[in-house]
């Protein structure tokens, strides 16, 4: 690797967003390879790569340029979104797909500030993706926006000139952050929620009603990803999670409603409430339903099947206590500690999602004024929200 190649890698692995920005790729398109890469005369570097389709390639490493279609990306200066290789009209029989095997395929070119390209956002998918209609293209855009200021940035800053403008340069790019969550994300998908609501309302056949149920479930998905990732930018960004405590809202009402909304998606699962709670509790309710929701969901996904989950939230004279129990494999006191993380997940772990249930619960217990903590032992694992009833707010 040259000297040039190997500035570039680092200046792309300075910018602290770039590992967690190519996971959400990966999660919002449903693809499983995303890289950025520096296309330059005739080679084409992986500066920073996801890979989760195992193909090998990392960070510094090589190709020909002319055998990567983000040459093409970068040399027309057009992003190429192919959602079904075998269907499309213009790459079903090019020999760069099939080359590498790719079914699906989404490059978005990488401008800097003096108007040339760096290189390309890209994506590859080992099965076909339906990139045209979700969020995933529009999203991608904006992130090849983000990086291309960041890449500006980072090398002002190796250049002494940038010390006074940082603050606004990180301004910028947490409102383009916030911008691509809350409107470019989040629009589509109330369109798609909107359009299969009236789907589930007409006159369908079994097999077509079931898929529009699938369908509405795969939004809710969705939804929940990016509200979880609208979270995680407010909490990293230091505006914090938005608490409004409403102490008029019947708090135990609100527990089992969520309790409820888990019993009706996970119907094989047994969950053993215990709710006492003998007076008005300061919290935000969309808040404690978000939380509860995601405690009952971890353990829904890691405990014991055939084992209950325990349920309790209680009052006392000075806290309002929640908790939830599992059976289930213990969890280490290393693995503990950084449990409550943005997007760490355990080595074993096998299901979806991107690791974020926890954190944002952490913060919401946070910004009412209370914590958050795990016990684990071989009888149970239990998960702990403690807040003082004068507390309410952060």
């Amino acid at each position: 690797m040259s000297a040039a190649t190997e500035n570039w890698v680092e200046i792309i692995g300075e910018i602290d967003f770039v590992p967690d920005l190519l996971k959400v790729v990966c999660q919002t398109s449903g693809m499983g390879f995303a890289a950025i890469s520096r296309v330059a005369g005739q080679q084409w570097t992986a500066c920073a790569v996801a890979d989760h389709l195992r193909s090998g390639l990392a960070a510094g490493q090589q190709l020909p340029a002319e055998a990567t279609l983000c040459h093409q990306v970068a040399q027309l200066r057009q992003e190429i979104v192919i959602e079904d290789i075998t269907r499309d009209p213009v790459y079903a029989d090019h020999p760069v797909p099939a080359r590498y095997g790719l079914s699906s395929y989404l490059s978005v070119p990488i401008l800097l500030g003096d108007g040339t390209v760096f290189g390309t956002l890209c994506a590859i998918g080992a099965t076909p993706v339906p990139l045209l209609s979700g969020p995933a293209l529009p999203m991608c855009r904006l992130f090849a926006q983000m990086i291309g200021r960041a890449i500006d940035d980072r090398r002002a800053l190796r250049d002494g000139r940038a010390e006074l403008g940082e603050s606004r340069r990180i301004g910028r790019l947490r409102e383009q952050f916030l911008a691509v969550l809350g409107h470019d994300l989040r629009n589509p998908l109330a369109a798609l929620r909107a359009g299969t609501n009236i789907l589930a309302r007409a006159d369908l056949a079994e097999e077509e009603a079931q898929l529009v149920v699938t369908m509405q479930q795969t939004v809710d998905r969705m939804t929940d990803l990016v509200d979880n990732l609208l979270d995680l930018a407010r909490g990293r960004l230091s505006q914090g999670i938005e608490i409004v405590p409403d102490a008029s809202v019947p708090l135990a009402e609100t527990l089992q409603q969520a309790l409820g909304e888990i019993l009706r998606a996970h119907p094989d699962r047994s969950i053993e409430p215990r709710i006492s709670i003998d007076r008005p509790v300061a919290v935000d309710p969309r808040r404690m339903a978000q939380m509860v929701s995601n405690l009952l969901g971890n353990a829904v996904t890691h405990g014991c099947p055939d084992q209950p989950i325990r349920f309790e939230a209680v009052t006392d004279a000075d806290n309002f206590c929640l908790s939830v129990s599992n059976a289930g494999t213990p969890i280490p006191p290393e693995v503990q500690q950084r449990l409550f993380q943005p997007f760490f997940r355990q080595a074993d772990s096998a299901h979806g999602g991107l690791g974020l249930g926890l954190y944002i619960c952490s913060q919401i217990a946070r910004g009412h004024g209370g914590t958050l903590g795990v016990t684990s032992s071989p009888a149970e694992t239990r998960f702990t929200f403690t807040m003082p009833l004068g507390a309410g707010c952060a």
